[in-house]
């Protein structure tokens, strides 16, 4: 069992590293924490908040990924490999795939609910 809790501690560790030292992760929390104040405030349903929930972690997911696999390549290859250059590029697409998504996703959501609040306040 002190096993399975230090597994806890490390996944934590990791967590907290990324939120020190990545400005990207730290940047994608921000926005994790706007949208969830935008959730609330707006009323979303619990369909929405579902998908909300689901975009939030997928983009905190791969964003921890793409920084595992940064540390990784950096360690097995600390000179300039153009194959490791790809490793990193593509790691960072999937980053950006996903928080386009949520994006998309999140301007599905929130859209018509701020223009209904602008054409209650015209």
């Amino acid at each position: 069992m002190k096993k399975f809790i230090r597994g806890f501690g490390h996944a934590l560790n990791g967590i907290w590293h990324a939120s020190v030292t990545q400005l990207n992760f730290r940047v994608h929390l921000v926005a994790a924490l706007v949208t969830l104040y935008a959730g609330y405030t707006l009323h979303i349903s619990t369909g929405e908040w579902l998908w909300i929930i689901l975009c939030i972690a997928m983009v905190l997911i791969a964003e921890l990924f793409n920084t595992a696999l940064e540390f990784l390549t950096d360690l097995v290859s600390p000179e300039y490999n153009k194959k490791a250059g790809l490793v990193k590029d593509m790691s960072a697409g999937a980053v950006l795939i996903t928080a386009v998504c949520a994006l998309v996703i999140g301007l599905i959501i929130f859209v018509p609910k701020l223009l209904v609040l602008i054409q209650h306040a015209a």
